[in-house]
């Protein structure tokens, strides 16, 4: 079984067995999510999934990765991702029992990002414009590593809610990104996928609808962060521009999602981390979708972006662009179809 494969199938089956008992945990320790106004569940469900996710992940790691032949600053990185992606999945934890207000989360958050960029050194140095040149970031490039791994990690938590989207997504995204490693002969990021697509794929197990437990800030977080971090060590070993348009768009629905929320309270003179119920899942919900019809329509727009992603990678910078660019004209005019942009119902 080739390594990747291995880092997949251990977590999938360490989330298997670990989920069942973080609900257990949840429900001795009061971890569960009440329903309100903003939510669709009736009754209350454990809420740190995250939890088994992330030990899912990470013992899959590092059994694996025991067996990896690494140079000493693509190691370094990995150890970095893997502190880093602990405080952050202490952070959502910590949330998840305590719910910290939005402004002391995202320092928190912050403070995470700042791990892995400033401790271990794991940043974008550069990225290439669409003629192939080279365009250095210098001073920039920390303050841009870590708004690009906050804000990855906030998408994935702004789309967690309904039952199994944030997971599938992520899955989905996870999963993009191995087939292009694999295309581009960088194993290390095949693995490292491989392994957090299998945490999130047996998570989803007990959580796509109706839903046993829910990840929670602890798991949104970390499968966004993760994947944050996975690309930036990936733009180490290939190309930057191909590291980080794949995850764009394979995670397009979520990031536009998120964009659409800012311009949205924005627009309607509310603060940007305020809940409401204009995201895409309750727009689709509100048009007669049931909660599986609105997860699975999303896995089916996740799953094209992510094989437009893959493709990709065969065409020019240019032709890359002008495709990103048709996608999100597309994505945007669907969206105002919706109402996303309009805070009313929202």
């Amino acid at each position: 079984m080739t390594e990747y494969m291995l880092a997949f199938v251990l977590a999938l089956v360490a989330a298997l067995i670990a989920t069942p008992l973080v609900k257990i945990l949840a429900a001795r320790t009061g971890a569960l999510d009440k329903p309100d106004a903003r939510k669709v569940h009736k009754k209350p469900i454990p809420r740190i999934g995250g939890l088994g996710i992330y030990a899912a992940c990470m013992l899959s790691m590092v059994i694996v990765m025991g067996y990896a032949d690494l140079s000493g600053e693509l190691y370094w990185g990995v150890v970095g991702l893997m502190i880093s992606g602990t405080l952050i999945m202490l952070v959502g934890l910590i949330d998840d029992y305590k719910n910290l207000p939005a402004k002391v989360k995202l320092l928190g958050q912050i403070g995470a990002a700042a791990v892995l960029v400033l401790g271990f050194d794991v940043r974008i140095d550069f990225i290439t414009d669409p003629f192939g040149d080279y365009i250095y970031l210098e001073w920039f490039a920390v303050p841009a590593t870590i708004f690009w791994l906050v804000g990855l990690s906030n998408t994935i938590n702004l789309i967690d809610g309904l039952d199994g989207l944030a997971a599938g997504v992520s899955s989905l995204a996870a999963i993009t990104i191995m087939l292009v490693a694999l295309e581009q002969n960088v194993m290390i990021i095949a693995v490292l996928t491989a392994a957090l697509a299998g945490a999130a794929v047996g998570f989803l197990f007990y959580n796509f609808n109706p839903a046993g437990i829910f990840m929670g800030d602890s798991g949104a977080l970390f499968l966004g962060f993760m994947l944050a971090g996975i690309s930036v060590i990936g733009a180490v070993k290939c190309a930057a521009t191909i590291a980080l348009i794949v995850p764009i768009l394979a995670l397009g629905l979520p990031i536009l999602d998120t964009a659409f929320a800012i311009v949205r309270r924005y627009r309607g003179g509310v603060p940007i981390f305020r809940p409401d119920k204009g995201h895409l899942h309750h727009r689709l919900l509100g048009l007669g979708f049931t909660q599986r019809q609105a997860v699975l329509l999303m896995y089916v727009i996740s799953a094209l972006l992510g094989l437009s992603a893959v493709a990709l990678t065969a065409v020019s910078n240019q032709i890359a662009i002008f495709i990103l660019m048709i996608v999100m004209v597309s994505i945007i005019y669907g969206a105002k179809k919706l109402g996303i942009l309009s805070m009313r119902n929202a």
